[in-house]
């Protein structure tokens, strides 16, 4: 690790495989916490590189539990989080309207590390426990139309690292990585990240797929589509920039997205939207990421995608699809 460091100090990078093999050195153990923070703080003072990024998203793979469910045609629905907005739980609730709509989900997430909520923590505060039981995921797949990842389950090499981010409790570049290295490796998938450097990346790595994908970026710095504002999508075809009024949609305010103090506040919003009891900037919210999602994943324009979601929500499927997912998690 020393000779690693050292070359990325004199702004050095690594290659495909020098990355990987790091990871996966980090995985077995290899390092102490002081050269895998130092690791990490190096790529929070400058870009990660395409390659290094390939590198690290292979050994991720590599290491994990995987999850066969391509019998399901499911897609992920995600963010890379680290956008520093402190959101309610837009791509979780995006999640269960998708799954309502009838578009299998194996949605892949974590404790919030840079954000006070993040997908396990409202899940798990409605009673969701944790598990990397392949029968137990499947089954949840079928019966509710959507399953659950919880990354530190699926990726339990990584348990070496776990405290070097929870100790920085800011963005690195697990966060660029997440969408990336879900286990069931879905062919479909909406991705929403912090920067538009790092859209770019992604566009460039997923052209390279089968993957039937969209990557978005609020160009205001949202993780997602906002709605307080222009984003940026990216897939297979094109890279445009669309507005609220794209989607039939009008334009929010910051603070309508605000996700509480709490994980309770957070749960309660959470709860309200899939009840059709939250603001009508909540919903739009959810239903803009929801409809490009459903978009995406059955080649339709974002308007069409909005008003399946809205079908989903208002008429309970997504609620219905949620309470499922709960009682066979629990």
């Amino acid at each position: 690790m020393k000779d690693i460091l050292n070359r990325l100090i004199r702004h050095e990078s690594l290659d495909r495989e020098e990355s990987r093999r790091v990871l996966v050195e980090m995985a077995e153990g290899k390092y102490n916490l002081s050269q895998m923070a130092a690791f990490v703080t190096i790529y929070l003072m400058r870009a990660i590189k395409l390659e290094e990024l390939q590198g690290f998203r292979d050994a991720m793979l590599d290491l994990c539990v995987p999850v066969e469910a391509d019998a399901f045609d499911a897609m992920d629905v995600c963010g890379t989080g680290g956008d520093g907005k402190d959101t309610f739980n837009i791509s979780t609730l995006s999640s269960f309207v998708v799954a309502g709509a009838g578009q299998a989900v194996v949605k892949h997430g974590n404790y919030g590390v840079s954000s006070i909520c993040g997908s396990s923590n409202v899940l798990e505060y409605f009673g969701c426990t944790f598990t990397n039981n392949k029968e137990v995921t499947m089954r949840s797949l079928e019966a509710s139309g959507i399953c659950f990842m919880h990354a530190p389950l699926f990726h339990p090499a990584m348990k070496h690292m776990a405290p070097v981010r929870k100790e920085l409790g800011i963005k690195t570049f697990f966060n660029m990585l997440g969408p990336m290295v879900n286990p069931a490796k879905p062919r479909k998938q909406l991705v929403g990240v912090f920067s538009l450097e790092l859209a770019r990346m992604y566009g460039y790595i997923y052209q390279n797929t089968t993957k039937q994908f969209g990557i978005v970026h609020a160009l205001d710095g949202y993780d997602e589509i906002s709605l307080t504002g222009d984003f940026k999508l990216i897939d297979h075809a094109h890279e445009v920039v669309l507005s609220p009024v794209d989607l039939g949609l009008t334009k929010l305010k910051p603070e309508d997205l605000a996700g509480g103090d709490t994980v309770a506040e957070a749960a309660a919003i959470f709860k309200n939207v899939l009840e059709n009891k939250g603001t009508l900037a909540q919903e739009a919210a959810v239903l803009a990421n929801a409809g490009v999602a459903l978009s995406v994943a059955n080649g339709l324009d974002p308007k069409t995608g909005v008003l399946l979601a809205r079908q989903s929500l208002h008429s309970g499927a997504a609620l219905k699809s949620f309470k499922k997912f709960i009682e066979l998690n629990s």
